[in-house]
């Protein structure tokens, strides 16, 4: 299965993130804790230059916690901010706040130098689809302004939002790349929810899903799918969850479809654990 999913709006997406580049101060790059690599746009940080960045670790709930530390460890390494978060719950205001300032701190000292009491710091909030941006938005805005969905695609305008006095965030919309060369990133960007699943073969992803995570993490679909080998093919071990499940369609054949599904829909709830797919 190739994947890819580059639809034209994420064209004009990007035509509008280099105009509205001149405006602001700094960049947020949302990113899933899950899968800090691969959920890092490549043409994001070509396009964004020497902006000041700070890099946030989105979805950290759902990401393995000693492996979210050393991402952090290995952003610092490379003289990266960067934080983890989960946008779910309230708190991450100052935290987020305190980030801005740290990496404008030029700026900030020229401001007042200048004796300029009043100012504005403008952020524009980057990341691929699903990352979690208007969960991220609202949350640290105290209240509802940026239309959310736990889908790719749902945020379709470029919008400045303002956060108290002196910050000011540009929501944008999600923007994946034109060609996805390598597929272990396409699969995890699937994986995930940041490609549609209509565009996918949802058998093939659940297979490679089990097989990864199996690797991994190998208690968690022992436990809780029932799977006993796990060094069987993952379509195997899907027919074994069908049967475990009772997913059998008429005619008596394993219904893979369902139990993919499934699957994927466990682990992008939460409901398998806290699993990380990649490590630094």
């Amino acid at each position: 299965m190739n994947i890819n999913w580059y639809p034209g709006h994420m064209k004009k997406t990007y035509d509008i993130l280099q105009q509205k580049l001149k405006v602001v101060d700094l960049v947020i790059e949302l990113l899933d804790a899950r899968i800090p690599f691969s959920s890092s746009n490549p043409n994001i940080s070509a396009l964004t230059g020497n902006k000041p960045r700070v890099v946030v670790l989105n979805k950290e709930d759902l990401a393995d916690t000693e492996t979210t530390k050393r991402w952090i460890k290995w952003f610092a390494d490379r003289n990266i901010n960067a934080i983890a978060v989960n946008s779910t719950i309230g708190g991450i205001k100052d935290t987020v706040r305190r980030q801005i300032e740290l990496v404008c701190r030029e700026k900030i000292q020229k401001y007042k130098r200048q004796g300029r009491i009043t100012y504005k710091l403008r952020a524009m909030v980057v990341g691929i689809p699903n990352v979690g941006k208007s969960m991220f938005i609202n949350n640290i805005a105290g209240r509802k302004i940026a239309k959310t969905g736990n889908k790719p695609g749902v945020t379709k305008a470029k919008q400045w939002i303002k956060i108290g006095d002196t910050i000011e965030l540009m929501d944008t919309p999600g923007v994946l790349w034109p060609k996805i060369e390598e597929q272990n990133v396409a699969r995890r960007l699937a994986y995930v929810g940041s490609i549609k699943d209509e565009l996918l073969n949802m058998e093939e992803l659940a297979k490679d899903f089990l097989e990864e995570v199996g690797r991994i993490a190998p208690q968690i679909i022992r436990e809780r799918y029932g799977i006993k080998n796990l060094a069987l093919d993952g379509y195997k071990q899907l027919e074994e969850i069908c049967e475990n499940r009772g997913f059998i369609k008429q005619g008596g054949q394993p219904d893979l479809y369902r139990a993919a599904v499934m699957i994927l829909d466990e682990y992008r709830k939460k409901k398998l654990g806290r699993i990380s797919l990649e490590s630094p």
